[in-house]
């Protein structure tokens, strides 16, 4: 038998609905916040997410999934969505000179990574981005999205974590400061580090190596480094977070993992899902338009992991919730009732009503027993009688009342389905 691919999942029946309830929620809070969808395609030149992401990141030089069409080109299926919306944003001139652009997305991302609870090579995200903005209320104006989608969602106890990179020319500061020290203390760092140290010292900051973490604990913070601008920025983000009563955490090493971001940067975290407790974040990256061949373009934005939401929602649920697959069940004592049966569900249906019959000839047993399984709150029960008198049984299966009802009156009939 084939098995699907390793570090993939099959979104099964039985767990749809949870994934419905939350799309739902990305679709109306986004909306409300004036967010519009974009969606792109899901595969892009590679140089898309090589130029933007950076060369010398983990994403770019060890999870993308990169392939060379027919015709020589190199294709990479997405490993994340900002440089696939920048690029879109760019090549179709959506953005008006003075405007902010508020848009929103979902869909399948694609690493190559160990897969583990929660994480998966295929794995889907919901994301914002607000561009057009270099001020800090746009900066809190994401948070503020994000908060709204938990609080929706079910999702309480997160924890916020919240850094600044400062200007690239701070950032830059930062890393000479970083090589610095990380030299002095080189024999101790990790082979990934050593290797970050030659190419991105930043991202040794964002290691998970235990040896790493403790050489890491004394590394001087990018706090030393901000000039007074980039200070005033972060400071006004953070007045506007605590004027709206959003909790946060000031996480000095905080970095996130690819090269575009500077100034804010975040990330959500919740102790349910244990060591490995993120399921999003985000930052600032007013200089990634500029690297995909566009004019510079402030912007900032964040994304989530949906399955690590979703992983959440369930380990927090107490008991699970029972969900209603149909509304009536129409039960045939025979198949030769089957074709009325048919009619009589294509009107119901028109009511909205959720309608299932009997397609497998069924004993009128098993048919009840189908019915409570599929959790459904009526069934009309048609049989040779019924078809002959005009009049057929309705019953109300939570609490076994029955009421005879002529065929005129069903489609009238008050089916209490909330």
């Amino acid at each position: 038998m084939i098995q699907s691919v390793r570090g993939t999942k099959d979104i099964l029946p039985d767990a749809i609905s949870n994934w419905h309830l939350i799309e739902d929620v990305f679709r109306n809070i986004s909306t409300l916040f004036g967010y519009e969808e974009l969606r792109t395609p899901i595969f892009e030149k590679t140089e898309v997410f090589s130029r933007s992401i950076g060369e010398t990141t983990d994403i770019v030089n060890k999870e993308m999934y990169t392939f060379t069409d027919r015709s020589g080109e190199s294709l990479t299926l997405r490993p994340e969505m900002t440089a696939a919306i920048a690029r879109s944003i760019l090549q179709n001139s959506l953005l008006d000179a003075g405007t902010s652009l508020r848009i929103w997305y979902f869909g399948p991302l694609f690493r190559y990574e160990r897969p583990q609870k929660g994480r998966f090579r295929q794995f889907y995200q919901y994301g914002a981005e607000c561009i057009g903005s270099p001020n800090p209320e746009s900066d809190a104006e994401v948070i503020f999205l994000a908060h709204q989608l938990f609080k929706s969602s079910g999702i309480g106890n997160y924890k916020l974590l919240i850094n600044s990179l400062g200007s690239d020319e701070n950032r830059l500061a930062y890393r000479n400061v970083l090589i610095k020290y990380f030299t002095s203390v080189k024999s101790k760092l990790s082979e990934d580090s050593l290797f970050r140290l030659e190419n991105n010292p930043l991202r040794i900051l964002d290691s998970k190596d235990e040896q790493d973490r403790y050489v890491i604990a004394s590394a001087p913070q990018i706090i030393e480094c901000l000039n007074p601008e980039s200070k005033n920025h972060f400071d006004s983000v953070l007045s506007n977070l605590d004027a709206s009563s959003i909790d946060y955490e000031i996480s000095p090493r905080l970095v996130r993992g690819l090269d575009y971001y500077n100034h804010t940067v975040f990330e959500f975290q919740h102790s349910s899902l244990g060591a490995q407790d993120s399921f999003g974040g985000g930052g600032r990256y007013n200089g990634l338009f500029s690297q995909l061949g566009g004019k510079p373009t402030p912007a900032i934005g964040f994304a989530l992991g949906v399955e690590r939401m979703l992983l959440i929602l369930e380990n927090n649920q107490t008991e699970k919730q029972a969900t209603n697959k149909t509304d009536v069940y129409i039960v045939t004592h025979t198949h030769a009732q089957s074709q009325f049966a048919q009619i009589l569900a294509n009107k119901l249906r028109g009511r909205n009503l959720k309608i299932t019959t009997d397609l497998n000839r069924r004993s009128v047993k098993s048919q009840m027993r189908e019915a409570n399984r599929l959790g459904a709150k009526y069934t009309v029960i048609i049989g040779e009688n019924e078809v002959l008198s005009g009049n057929y049984m309705i019953k109300n299966m939570s609490n076994g009342e029955q009421v005879e009802c002529e065929l005129d009156r069903i489609m009238e009939y008050e089916f209490n389905i909330f």
